[in-house]
């Protein structure tokens, strides 16, 4: 189970939550700590399958290394060899946030294994901000523990307070007001998560949540995968709540040497060919479409989304995958669940490219053809959008997503919401209108481009590394000097526990 290390570095252990969105930041994170110190080691701590997945992607000059937490899906009710979200019918995926905490053991075992072989511990964990229980861990080995988000600081702050308060339970009104947000931010019971929506503290995903979420509280502080000139009103609040430091080090951006992990996607796209389709239009001309690499959409939503995008004219790249009960990972059809001969008609006037399951998306982003991104608005590809200065038609699904696409639209005026939900009504005239309106040349779509511009040189503005450093490498400069004084401070004792 351990992990190689110099006694004479700093380690820091890292706990991921069990799902790709958070692996990659994670790893992210790990990448740039040390790109910044060559004083600190870092161990990635998760289950075997998702070491296994991190490990492609891992150089072998990088200080980080991966240690295997010992875990079995099926001694807690889940199909064999499911360690993460990604493969999960959306049923079992409480199943495996629950089966997360048995994780505890495994990660004492690897701290006092750390602590034999470098005779210390480990001078510092960074735990997802859903591993609640790592910070009693942290605790009794007299550690610092921080948690990462790797989310925004406006998504984190609307789902940390709506899962604390329930407060959608305490009114039978659709749009109601959530601790922790100015009375402006209303939010609508459309924007919940159907399991959130009947939460009542006492149910599967309440009783997960609330006790992590409120132990993630008692940290010695909080990461969040954000910008503070991009996010400072929600980093404001996220911060006046819950009263302890909160670093912003984003954005954290795959870097081309990491992004090797793909390759064991099946992406069906040859990053070259979807280049050359790129260069053949003009600037802004392309609407890139792609929910994410875990959600899809029903049969229905896919028909009128491709009638929207035909009868609107508009040049598009679209990732597609076999709808809404149907395996996400089987062979996409598009003549059952695509217009008559779409497919082919998109391919002779060099309309659309339809790829599937899987593209190479921040490459897509960064093309200077590409206009607008229709997205699910998980954080990483809102991320990635802000930073290649691309306006969003949102449509979010789950997590935190319908509060990111809110901040998007009410306080930074880059996304215009298209549905929201994967039960929800679509028709093609709306399609095409919202597509013809962010597409635009000028009018409300020039308006987007120009805000979406400033987020990127803001975002780019972070992490510049000159005389004025950005302001996500001064924090998380500053994050790793208060890590190197702690330990100073205890001397390197432990506790025993």
């Amino acid at each position: 189970m351990g992990s190689e290390s110099n006694s004479g570095d700093h380690h820091i252990l890292m706990l991921p939550f069990m799902a790709h969105g958070h692996l990659i930041p994670f790893l992210e994170l790990a990448n740039l700590i040390h790109r910044r110190s060559s004083l600190f080691t870092t161990t990635i701590a998760n289950t075997p399958s998702n070491i296994k997945y991190l490990r492609s992607t891992v150089s072998a000059a990088a200080k980080i290394h991966l240690a295997e937490l010992h875990y079995n899906s099926i001694d807690h009710g889940l199909p064999p060899n499911t360690e993460n979200t990604e493969n999960l019918p959306l049923d079992q995926i409480p199943t495996l946030f629950h089966s997360s905490t048995a994780l505890e053991h495994p990660v004492r075992q690897l701290i006092s294994d750390i602590v034999q072989k470098d005779g210390k511990p480990p001078v510092c964990i960074i735990s997802d901000v859903f591993f609640g229980w790592s910070v009693a861990v942290a605790r009794s080995f007299n550690i610092p523990i921080f948690n990462f988000t790797t989310c925004g600081a406006y998504g984190t702050l609307a789902y940390l307070s709506l899962w604390l308060n329930l407060p959608q339970q305490s009114t039978t009104a659709d749009e109601f007001s959530i601790p922790g947000f100015p009375e402006r931010c209303r939010f609508h019971r459309s924007q919940l998560h159907r399991f959130l929506r009947v939460a009542n503290g006492t149910d599967f995903w309440s009783k997960y949540f609330q006790p992590q979420l409120s132990a993630a509280l008692n940290s010695d502080g909080w990461l969040s995968n954000t910008v503070e000139e991009v996010e400072s009103f929600g980093l404001g609040l996220l911060r006046d709540y819950i009263k302890i430091p909160v670093w912003a080090i984003g954005p954290l951006l795959p870097q081309s040497s990491g992004r090797r992990w793909v390759k064991e996607k099946d992406s069906g796209v040859d990053l070259e060919n979807c280049m050359d389709w790129l260069n053949s239009h003009q600037r802004n001309s392309v609407l890139y479409i792609s929910f994410g690499s875990q959600n899809t959409i029903s049969e229905t939503q896919m028909m009128e989304l491709a009638h929207g995008l035909e009868e609107s004219g508009k040049a598009f790249i679209w990732v597609v995958r076999p709808p809404l009960g149907h395996d996400i990972k089987a062979e996409f059809k598009a003549h059952e669940w695509l217009p008559e001969q779409f497919e082919e008609r998109m391919k002779e006037t060099n309309r659309g490219l339809l790829i599937r399951n899987w593209a190479p998306q921040l490459e897509i982003l960064s093309h200077e053809s590409v206009g607008a991104f229709l997205s699910h608005c998980g954080w990483n590809s809102t991320v990635e959008s802000l930073s290649q200065g691309v306006p969003m038609i949102t449509w979010p699904m789950a997590a935190e997503q319908a509060y990111n696409s809110k901040m998007l639209m009410e306080e930074m005026g880059i996304g215009v919401e298209l549905t929201r939900g994967k039960e929800s009504e679509i028709n093609r005239g709306k399609v095409k209108e919202v597509i013809e309106m962010v597409m635009e040349e000028n009018g409300k779509g020039e308006e987007m481009r120009k805000k979406a511009a400033i987020a990127k040189e803001k975002m780019m503005n972070a992490m510049k590394d000159d005389e004025q450093k950005g302001s996500s490498l001064r924090s998380l400069e500053e994050f790793l000097s208060i890590i190197e004084s702690k330990r100073e401070k205890t001397n390197g004792r432990v506790l025993v526990n």
